[in-house]
């Protein structure tokens, strides 16, 4: 896993990128089926008459991806990703099996707290993309990211 981040490490303008994961049209299925039970989500037939007109990944089941690909080193934030607000969440386009997704995120905002010195403020905005570099998913979260403990003596 990569490096922890922490505030000081997180300035305005600083972009970092996730690893890749290939969607497959099992764990599209096997998602919706438990969260999201919707006709295109489960299989072509069902896809055939709506917006999609062929299988696709739920909305939801695109934000879970984007948020392990997050984990697993495209935000390594110490202490965890903890989120107190989004301001956007937008699905320009479907996900489908064979797609293959990472996830672009630059920091726009940063500031410290004012009630708790050890913690900031910093909104990013995350952009999943799949392999022609289309976004997918377009999301902007103002996290709680702790400040890099000092160093003991």
């Amino acid at each position: 896993m990569s490096e922890r981040l922490y505030f000081e490490d997180l300035p305005v303008g600083r972009r970092l990128r996730s690893g890749s994961h290939t969607v497959t049209a099992e764990e599209i299925v096997a998602f919706a089926a438990q969260y999201d039970p919707q006709p295109f989500h489960l299989d072509d037939a069902g896809a055939a008459g709506s917006l999609f007109q062929q299988l696709a990944a739920s909305g939801w089941h695109t934000a879970a991806m984007t948020m392990r690909l997050q984990v697993d080193g495209g935000l390594p934030v110490a202490g965890g990703i903890i989120g107190s607000r989004s301001d956007e969440l937008r699905w320009p386009r479907p996900v489908r099996p064979g797609d293959t997704l990472h996830v672009e995120t630059e920091v726009l905002e940063a500031r410290q707290s004012t009630s708790r010195s050890d913690q900031g403020w910093v909104k990013v905005r995350s952009t999943t993309v799949n392999q022609h570099g289309e976004p997918v998913q377009v999301l902007s979260v103002t996290l709680l990211v702790p400040c890099r403990p000092a160093p003991v003596p």
